[in-house]
């Protein structure tokens, strides 16, 4: 199954949307690290994205550290964003909660 890249204008267009989001420098990805009050709380969330992200088959590269989670998202198959990234990082956003970043 081919997975579409975005186009420029349709990248552009989602990351109006996703305010918290920046574009990697290599214009592939979307980056957002979020702090939590502690590490249960941010393990947490990250707990309720890969049951998300497991459904939609389609997984976030992260990092974490105590409270902070740093997430990049791409879609290998297409070589860059695609609709699935667009569309996890929404439902991401939603799952934030209080999380600054």
């Amino acid at each position: 199954m081919t997975i579409p890249r975005l186009s420029d204008a349709e990248r552009d267009a989602a990351l109006t949307e996703l305010s918290a989001w920046t574009l990697r420098a290599d214009g592939l990805a979307i980056v957002r690290t979020l702090r939590f009050a502690d590490f249960a709380e941010a393990f947490g969330f990250m707990a309720r994205v890969a049951i998300v992200a497991e459904k939609a088959d389609h997984h976030p590269e992260w990092f974490n550290v105590y409270n902070r989670v740093e997430i990049t998202l791409t879609t290998h198959d297409a070589g860059g964003l695609s609709q699935r990234d667009v569309s996890l990082a929404r439902a991401i956003d939603g799952m934030a909660g209080s999380a600054e970043g």
